[in-house]
């Protein structure tokens, strides 16, 4: 029998950047997810226990379609993670694959931003971002709505992990450095950005994870609203408190790298007023002094002539 490749529908979990990505973790998640969806008795899911579904088996192949449509309800997504995570838990194996295979459409892109500036090995970060993923798996809270977006998170901060790793130990190149992406990179991916700002104590987890999936990820914020148990007002107020501290430390970072360059500026305009004053051709032990010249053409000036301020 020949090795199955990619599902049925492979639509909902490879994207344009994953299909041009190199063979590694992920391609062996696709290989063993399609396993599981092909053939004539698919892994399926009963939708009838699940609102917002077709009351049916629902083969996960079309699970995948049907959560990533816009029109999919995020009450509907979360309680297919739900008994998706609920079952791997119990079972593990198969569900356990089925879990990464349906969150390849969030996993793929997460690697691949992590990745796009790396001139290293991309695996190990690759397989760090699979590793945060399974990680969350037991401990993700199902009784809280965004299920997929907390462990994405999860895997993001894994892969930013292994990143850093990797450049602390590489050979400095010329764009980035030995030392992971932050607010000083020019064109960071925001998501280095906020990982910073955790790293520095500026915001928490859940700030980081407020702002960077309601202003650059698909999440609304009344979703995330419902996520975080507030009400839409509230969790506006809490995104701008957390966007007012990372403008504060982003306003930090600027002036800390502005004030050395003034420095060096204010250095360097001194060490040009001292190029142009006179030097002596003489050795120091000649007996003349180093605050003039002796020229055929004019005396030697008086040494209160050559106090500084007076060339």
């Amino acid at each position: 029998m020949d090795l199955p490749t990619t599902p049925k529908n492979p639509e909902f979990w490879l994207s344009p950047r994953s299909r041009r990505a190199e063979p590694g973790v992920f391609d062996a998640a696709r290989t063993a997810f399609a396993w599981l969806v092909t053939g004539p008795h698919p892994v399926a899911l009963d939708g009838s226990r699940i609102p917002g579904l077709p009351p049916r088996l629902m083969p996960l192949d079309e699970v995948g379609t049907t959560l990533i449509a816009k029109s999919c309800p995020q009450q509907t997504r979360d309680a297919v993670w739900t008994a998706l995570v609920t079952r791997s838990r119990a079972e593990g194996g198969t569900w356990t694959v089925a879990c990464v295979g349906l969150a390849l459409p969030v996993l793929i892109p997460v690697a691949a931003k992590l990745t796009n500036r790396f001139r290293g090995e991309v695996h190990d970060i690759h397989a760090a971002v699979l590793t945060g993923f399974l990680e969350a798996l037991p401990d993700v809270d199902l009784t809280r709505p965004a299920i997929l977006v907390r462990l994405r998170w999860a895997a993001y901060r894994s892969g930013h992990r292994a990143l850093r790793d990797a450049l602390d130990t590489a050979t400095p190149v010329a764009d980035l450095g030995a030392r992971a992406p932050g607010p000083a990179d020019a064109g960071g991916h925001p998501d280095f950005v906020l990982l910073a700002a955790v790293d520095a104590g500026v915001l928490s987890a859940a700030e980081a994870s407020l702002i960077g999936d309601t202003r650059f990820g698909e999440l609304s914020l009344a979703d995330a609203a419902h996520a975080r148990g507030q009400t839409y007002k509230a969790a506006q107020q809490a995104r701008h408190r957390a966007e007012r501290k990372l403008a504060a430390y982003l306003r930090a970072q600027s002036e800390g790298h502005a004030e050395p360059a003034g420095r060096a500026r204010r250095v360097n305009r001194r060490d040009a007023e001292k190029s142009r004053r006179p030097v002596s051709p003489r050795p120091s032990n000649s007996g003349v002094g180093d605050r003039g010249t002796r020229t055929p053409a004019c005396p030697c000036p008086s040494r209160s002539e050559l106090e500084p301020g007076a060339v």
